[in-house]
């Protein structure tokens, strides 16, 4: 293999890339990066309007972008953007699973224990983490079954690794994520097709809106003493950037990765490796 036959593989021209949660921090890296690689990219999302601030990054890249209102826990909504991005381009080759997140009324601490956790609160935590894998995974996953190739990523986390304090829902749901990313893998390619590959990363710790009220102090904008810990515990010695998913998102979704199917890769900059002795 040459520099130009490696190259190739990380071309996405004329690929289809559906995101969930995409306008979210990393979703809309994610979704930059492929644009710019080629791939015509479905931005969905909850609020489509907050995915505004990445129009001027797609619009200046190689390929092409749209925007769309979804709801990945509503299996007809989720049908209609499925037409809307077959429509605009023809077919679905990606789907990745980026919708998800905590709630801080999941969330123990001082004025909450664990055993006053509302129901609610640990059900919506659930359902957005693991429905909201699935059914995107249903529906977008179908069509790849009638094309017999595509790949879903999903994103689980370090949590369903390590589960972490103060955050059982989160860690719970998580873990879910990777179970069911080895289900699905197996599903697809001993009921469907070799060619549909399903993996998932777990992403470690990266501030955004969802967490940084748990590790970053508000008024001082200093790490919190949970902040610094995890940091501590990180030996390259700092949070991730956005930017620092691409590559390995890249990879699973690429021809690079054809042999893949059913892992879950950690991006943590050595946490999961770090036993804090």
């Amino acid at each position: 293999m040459d520099l130009n036959e490696l190259t190739k593989m990380y071309d996405f021209a004329g690929k289809t890339v559906v995101i969930t949660g995409g306008a979210g921090i990393l979703g809309g890296e994610i979704a930059c990066a492929l644009a710019g690689c080629g791939a015509n990219v479905a931005i969905v999302d909850l609020d489509p309007s907050l995915a505004d601030r990445l129009i001027p990054r797609l619009e200046a890249s190689q390929g092409r972008a749209i925007v769309l209102g979804t709801d990945v826990l509503n299996t007809e909504v989720l049908e209609g953007t499925a037409q809307q991005v077959i429509e605009a381009f023809g077919r679905v080759d990606c789907l990745i699973n980026g919708a998800g997140g905590n709630n801080p009324r999941a969330t123990t601490g001082p004025d909450q224990s664990f055993f006053e956790l509302p129901s609610d609160a640990l059900r919506f935590v659930f359902d957005l983490n693991i429905i909201g894998t699935v059914l995107p995974s249903q529906v977008f996953g179908k069509y790849m079954t009638g094309q017999g190739e595509g790949v879903i990523l999903n994103v689980s986390s370090m949590n369903a690794l390590r589960p972490l304090t103060k955050i059982p829902a989160y860690s719970a749901a998580k873990a879910g994520v990777s179970n069911f990313t080895q289900w699905l893998a197996v599903h697809m390619a001993q009921e469907y097709s070799p060619n549909i590959r399903v993996n998932a990363i777990a992403p470690g710790f990266f501030l955004t809106t969802q967490n940084k009220f748990l590790l970053v102090d508000e008024a001082s904008d200093e790490l919190t003493p949970r902040g610094q810990t995890i940091v501590d515990h990180t030996p390259m010695g700092r949070f991730g950037d956005p930017e620092d998913l691409l590559g390995t998102v890249l990879w699973l979704l690429s021809p690079a990765s054809t042999f893949i199917t059913g892992v879950v890769v950690p991006i943590d900059g050595g946490f999961s490796a770090f036993s804090g002795v």
